[in-house]
């Protein structure tokens, strides 16, 4: 087991912390480099996660491999038509022994939520995570709960099966920094899954913890000393705008989008090991970061119009700033 890691660390520090997470977890789920370091980003940058994709692609494992290579407490909600909001975020109990009614703390409170299914429960349930997403804090019967640090969420959503389910309305969708798919393997890549079930003889992964919370901490505070060029944060807003005025969209990127540009940006150019931001960093998280903020007109259902063609159409037209040196 990996010593946690304690104090402040360098922005090649935290890059070499970060590739021996994402190698990892890579020991579980194979052939989606650029899917974990998606995700790893949006968590660096003190984000959640959608991932939105059919059955059996990984998503659940995914999450799991995250927080056991994170050193996170890891709890599983599975979202069903029943859930209610207490189900989530707990409720009070009465103590009989003691006379007095106590709180009993649901799945919430921990580092690493999996919210499975998040689109197969109803509105009422999906509300509670949007407090405790936003503000880290959950409030029941008028009494608040913060949560400790780090939380994030890791929500699974399948884009089949409509029926009897509840799609997550935008301001919902707006807290996801990401949405990330993962796509099908190759059969090179599929085969290596089924090699490797063979070869450990068991179903489950054991993976090495690589860092703890506090290394996590650590990791965060070492993002938030990445750079921002003016022109790199002017070409954010340009992306964004971009995506209002498009002739697909109905409603663009608001701010909320640009500034998630900037900060998974730079989570990513710290895993590349750079202490500065450069456009090819915001045109790698472009796509998770945009296309699910982006509603297409409802008369070109039937059409191939969808948000992350806008995202590409926008990037393809904004002018790139010049690549910046480093002085």
């Amino acid at each position: 087991m990996t010593e946690p890691v304690a104090g402040t660390l360098s922005v090649r520090q935290a890059a070499d912390l970060a590739g021996r997470v994402v190698a990892e977890v890579e020991k579980a789920v194979v052939g989606k480099r650029q899917a974990l370091w998606q995700v790893l980003a949006a968590v660096l940058a003190k984000g959640h996660v959608l991932l939105e994709d059919y059955p059996g692609l990984g998503k659940t494992l995914a999450a799991r491999s995250f927080a056991q290579a994170l050193g996170l407490d890891f709890r599983r909600a599975q979202f069903t038509p029943d859930l209610l909001p207490a189900d989530l975020t707990g409720s009070f109990v009465y103590d009989q022994r003691e006379s007095r009614f106590e709180f009993r703390r649901g799945p919430i409170f921990t580092g690493l939520l999996l919210a499975d299914e998040i689109n197969r429960t109803p509105p009422k349930t999906q509300s509670a995570l949007l407090e405790a997403m936003q503000e880290r804090q959950v409030t029941v019967e008028g009494e608040t709960f913060p949560l400790a640090a780090p939380f994030h969420v890791l929500a699974t959503a399948n884009p089949i099966e409509y029926e009897g389910t509840y799609p997550l309305p935008e301001a919902q969708l707006d807290r996801f920094l990401l949405r990330v798919s993962f796509g099908y393997p190759s059969p090179g890549e599929e085969y290596d899954v089924l090699a490797r079930r063979l070869d450990r003889r068991q179903e489950e992964v054991e993976l090495e913890r690589i860092t703890d919370a506090d290394g996590l901490l650590a990791m965060q505070a070492a993002v938030e000393t990445v750079t921002v060029d003016e022109s790199v944060g002017r070409y954010c807003v340009d992306l964004a705008t971009a995506t209002r005025t498009h002739a697909d969209v109905l409603t663009g990127a608001s701010p909320r989008g640009s500034l998630g540009l900037v900060l998974a940006a730079r989570a990513f150019a710290l895993m590349r090991g750079r202490d500065y931001v450069i456009p090819e960093d915001v045109k790698a998280v472009a796509r998770p970061v945009l296309a699910h903020r982006i509603t297409v007109r409802p008369e070109l259902w039937m059409s191939e119009a969808s948000g992350r063609g806008v995202v590409d159409a926008v990037l393809a037209k904004v002018a790139t700033p010049s690549t910046l040196e480093r002085r």
